[in-house]
């Protein structure tokens, strides 16, 4: 057996061991969301003015320990209780970064220094804001995928036929919480696969694509930051991990494309592209990477 493919199959294996804990809160988050939240909850909560509801889902995104890995079903289903498309996607956005977890992991790989918590949390911030907001003018809040939306209304069906024997067990606690399981198993299959998927694509560039080859190329500030932009997006490192990674650049790149790399990274990478891509359409996930790319691009030019 070739040592390549033996590189390409450990490497393989610890981005699923490393990813799938995240993605399994992410599915109950969903799924929790799913059962206990109504659309009469959220639109108490949600305010109407676009700027107020983009600025609560960014930093909504504080309270759940989410990594980039579960993100997307947790937004896909915030979207479907018509929480509106730009807050949710806010949250999407700064989800796995401002989280307390991601928070001290970076402080930690950092040498216990708050510089470099500051300049991630901050670009992330900046970045969900412009995103939110662009998001909020240029598309309207039917994006998700018309096979997922016709999934769902199908499992509905077929959870109702199953339980017409029982007409009060939806309103119960006991409901609600195999509900819950029986959603998070459902969505645990459906993103399992776009994970496996997104593994065994970013091992591989990983083990044939040199990482010496991207960082002889980040000669300026300016292609530093787009080689690390790419790195991040290849190496599809959970948010959790991702600093320890980054720290040990701090030899080769300047603060500026390290920042880049730890918020592109966390927002975009090969794993929830192809989650974004079965969930959202197509037009609507290549404007939303375009622009986070934009605005991380040049939020790094600044630092």
């Amino acid at each position: 057996m070739s040592e390549s493919f033996l590189q390409l199959n450990t490497i393989f294996i610890s981005i699923l061991i490393e990813a799938l804990p995240f993605v399994v809160v992410g599915v109950f988050i969903s799924a929790i969301i799913q059962m206990f939240v109504t659309e009469e909850m959220v639109a108490r909560w949600i305010p109407k003015n676009r700027f107020a509801s983009v600025i609560l889902g960014t930093f909504l995104g504080s309270l759940f320990p989410a990594c980039e890995c579960g993100i997307v079903p947790i937004t896909e289903r915030l979207v479907k209780k018509r929480v509106p498309l730009h807050s949710a996607i806010a949250f999407m956005l700064t989800g796995p970064i401002i989280n307390p977890i991601v928070i001290f992991s970076t402080y930690v790989a950092f040498g216990n220094s708050w510089r470099m918590v500051i300049y991630r949390s901050g670009l992330a911030i900046i970045v969900s804001l412009l995103v939110g907001i662009l998001i909020s003018y240029l598309f309207h809040d039917d994006q998700l995928r018309e096979f997922i939306n016709k999934k769902a209304e199908k499992h509905r069906h077929d959870h109702k036929h199953h339980h017409n024997h029982d007409h009060g067990q939806k309103t119960t606690l006991f409901g609600k919480i195999k509900g819950t399981l029986n959603h998070a198993v459902d969505e645990f299959f459906s993103v399992g696969k776009f994970l496996v998927i997104g593994a065994f694509v970013a091992s591989a560039m990983q083990t044939y694509i040199k990482t010496s080859t991207l960082t002889t190329l980040g000669d300026t500030k300016a292609t530093a930051i787009l080689v690390m932009i790419l790195l991040a997006f290849i190496l599809s490192l959970c948010s959790e991990a991702d600093a320890f990674i980054a720290s040990s650049f701090r030899g080769t790149f300047a603060t500026g494309p390290l920042v880049a790399f730890l918020v592109f990274g966390a927002m975009v990478d090969i794993k929830n592209l192809l989650m974004m891509s079965s969930t959202f359409k197509k037009k609507f996930v290549l404007t939303l990477v375009s622009s986070i790319a934009v605005f991380v691009f040049v939020g790094a030019l600044f630092i």
